[in-house]
């Protein structure tokens, strides 16, 4: 067989080489799109954290399994917990009354004892606090930068205080960036007090400030066809702690729920009960429900009950709502709602 001329053996060579290499780009990018199908297909990866730095809620474990419960079913997305550190954290010792300026000798001999023992135990508190904060560092470093690449949304369940978090700044990041970021309860009772605003509380929208007596309120449901309301009537009752609210803006939330008036006084005003809104383009969701055992749990049968079962699922059905909009999972407006502020 004659023999093919060097130059076109050369450019045979070339466009096999070319075919190869188009073919292998092409199962490439084949692959690539599958696996970015899978993954958009796949339950969102969600971290629940109900880490406490102060006071802690007693319906913070039913809460937790609500949320694995409500996932489970769903089908939606998965959690992992980021749980409290075993064992309680310590006491601040109580310091002593002043010394009455006309104390007597003996008076004053008594207090000078008080103030020893409170400054040997209050060496002792921060000590045992200091290794009570590493103990939380510890148990946080789920929300280190580098591991928040493997979910899509943190869920905080009633955490209170200053978290000792890995950097705060990259989860506020990660949030912007395009992440979801889930806030129930005393969520709003986490980073507060600090004069100007600390930043998670802009991002989140508000901070608690006070509340009263448990009570039941009429709440006003604001939005309608959002999926944390659509399954709610205009107004229904609630028994629960209905927190007052720091730092909230109306024309930077997009209301959800809330009441016309004072949850215990009934003086005429506006006090938010849930909102979402936007943080770059992480989507943001707030309820301040989720006080009592009985607003999470259909089944709770662990005191007096004072919310019907029905209370519980629809609560239940309000924050799957939330948290499905929040993943990006259901449309929902996140605009700011122009008129009176409890408009529905």
């Amino acid at each position: 067989m004659q023999k093919l001329p060097i130059s076109m053996r050369m450019n045979f060579l070339k466009m096999s080489g070319l075919l190869l290499a188009a073919a292998f780009l092409l199962c490439s990018g084949l692959q690539s799109r599958a696996a970015t199908e899978v993954k958009e297909n796949s339950p969102k990866r969600v971290l629940v954290v109900s880490v406490t730095a102060s006071f802690r809620h007693s319906a913070i474990p039913t809460g937790d399994k609500i949320l694995g419960e409500l996932a489970e079913k769903s089908g939606a997305f998965t959690v992992d917990y980021v749980p409290q550190p075993s064992g309680n954290p310590p006491s601040e010792p109580k310091k002593p009354a002043s010394l009455n300026p006309d104390a007597d000798e003996s008076a004053k001999k008594d207090y000078a004892e008080k103030m020893a023992r409170y400054e040997e135990e209050m060496a002792k508190f921060k000590s045992a606090q200091a290794a009570w904060m590493e103990e939380l560092k510890t148990a946080l470093q789920k929300l280190d930068p580098e591991n928040l690449k493997n979910y899509d949304a943190v869920i905080f369940n009633s955490t209170t205080g200053d978290l000792p978090l890995p950097d705060k700044a990259a989860f506020l990041k990660w949030i912007e960036d395009g992440h979801a970021f889930i806030g129930i309860h005393a969520a709003t009772d986490t980073f507060r007090g600090h004069t100007p605003l600390d930043p998670y509380v802009l991002m989140l929208g508000a901070e608690f400030k006070t509340h009263g007596p448990q009570v039941e309120v009429e709440v006003i449901n604001q939005d309608p066809a959002h999926p944390a309301c659509k399954h709610y009537p205009k107004t229904f009752r609630v028994f629960d702690e209905i927190y007052q609210m720091n730092g909230f803006e109306r024309d930077k939330i997009h209301g959800l729920l809330t009441l016309d008036k004072h949850p215990n006084t009934k003086q005429p005003g506006d006090y938010p009960i849930a909102w979402c809104k936007m943080h770059g383009k992480g989507r943001v969701f707030y309820t301040s429900l989720g006080h009592r055992e009985d607003v999470w749990d259909v089944n709770w049968r662990g005191g007096r009950r004072m919310n019907d079962p029905a209370v519980a699922d629809a609560f239940q059905k309000h924050l799957l709502g939330g948290i499905v909009w929040a993943l990006g999972l259901e449309p929902g407006d996140a605009t700011p709602q122009t008129g009176k502020a409890a408009a529905p």
